[in-house]
């Protein structure tokens, strides 16, 4: 897919990737589905369903809350995109799609979150499952804070 005059760097390899993912898996790539990827692949800071919705509005006649909610639902489910469950908001996934453990660093002063691709459990999460005989089949880390630009200004 060639990148459009107003596609990001970041969102173009998006579209890209899911292009290519939905051609290999047979699965359908609607134009509501592909522009709410955009959509959240564009912003650096988390959207919920009605701000995509309502961004939807702009490039879509007319969408209703169920077309925005299932084509978040799809790309979420696809591993395309992630749920900010603190803030009820998506981002775009920037680590290999198929990944178990999903930890991110919100900065609570400009709302800026950071994927952080640590794919193992730490020695002692890891020792204290197994002392209680309990296999982990994924995980999801929230971490709150500052970030660095925020902290010098």
């Amino acid at each position: 897919m060639n990148m459009r005059k107003n596609d990001t760097p970041q969102q173009n390899g998006i579209v890209d990737q899911a292009c290519i993912f939905c051609v290999e898996n047979k699965e359908r790539l609607t134009r509501p589905r592909l522009e709410v990827l955009k959509i959240i692949a564009a912003n650096t800071k988390p959207l919920g369903a009605y701000e995509i919705l309502e961004r939807l509005g702009k490039v879509i006649d007319s969408p209703k809350p169920p077309t925005a909610y299932r084509a978040i639902e799809f790309w979420q489910k696809k591993g395309f995109i992630h749920r900010i469950r603190s803030l009820n908001a998506y981002v775009i996934c920037h680590a290999v799609h198929r990944h178990k453990g999903e930890q991110f660093m919100i900065c609570d002063d400009c709302g800026v979150v950071t994927e952080t691709h640590i794919y193992d459990f730490s020695e002692s999460l890891k020792n204290r499952a197994e002392d209680n005989t309990f296999i982990p089949s994924s995980w999801y880390v929230e971490i709150h804070g500052q970030c660095a630009q925020c902290q010098t200004n």
